[in-house]
């Protein structure tokens, strides 16, 4: 037997069960899952007044005013952003927020989506990210989630980069004929 004729073989098999299976699993009155989008409320609960750690640093979702300011060093070069979080009933948290390093500033907004089946919560970066697992029903050791935590880590690193960095520009303005 040729393999052409070996995988038209599977195809036609694979075919004919699906559509078995998914009519024994409506003969049982089970449905596939689907996922649902997390609702703004969901979002609230579960980044408010947090802070996502990063390895090269960290973002604080603060409640007042839905302030967002992050601060990261990666390899050695140090940034530090401020702007807004906010999120909806589509499942999407956003950081809209100015990020800020030695050679200047740029706008950025960055955006998860975020959807459950049961009490799993996926996430994925948008637009187009892999959804992975956020939250398993029974929390994990390695699940994202356990990275938002409710100390602040990152504020005083941001306010610090910040006075450093105005304090250069100040320096080199004054420097400047």
């Amino acid at each position: 037997m040729r393999i052409g004729s070996k995988l038209y073989g599977a195809a036609l098999a694979l075919g004919l069960c699906l559509p078995l299976a998914a009519h024994g699993a409506e003969a049982a009155g089970k449905k596939p899952a689907t996922p649902t989008p997390l609702s703004a409320y969901e979002l609230y609960r579960i980044y408010g007044d947090k802070t996502w750690v990063w390895n090269t640093g960290g973002g604080r979702f603060s409640d007042d005013g839905r302030r967002f300011v992050a601060w990261v060093n990666d390899k050695g070069k140090q940034s530090f952003a401020e702007g807004k979080w906010v999120v909806d009933d589509l499942g999407q948290l956003c950081m809209r927020a100015t990020w800020t390093n030695a050679e200047g500033a740029a706008r950025a907004s960055t955006c998860f989506g975020h959807r459950k089946i049961g009490s799993t919560i996926y996430q994925r970066r948008q637009p187009d990210g892999n959804w992975y697992v956020f939250r398993h029903a029974s929390v994990r050791g390695d699940d994202e989630f356990l990275k938002l935590v409710s100390m602040d880590s990152v504020s005083d690193k941001a306010r610090d980069l910040k006075q450093v960095l105005l304090s250069q520009e100040v320096a080199r303005k004054e420097g400047e004929p």
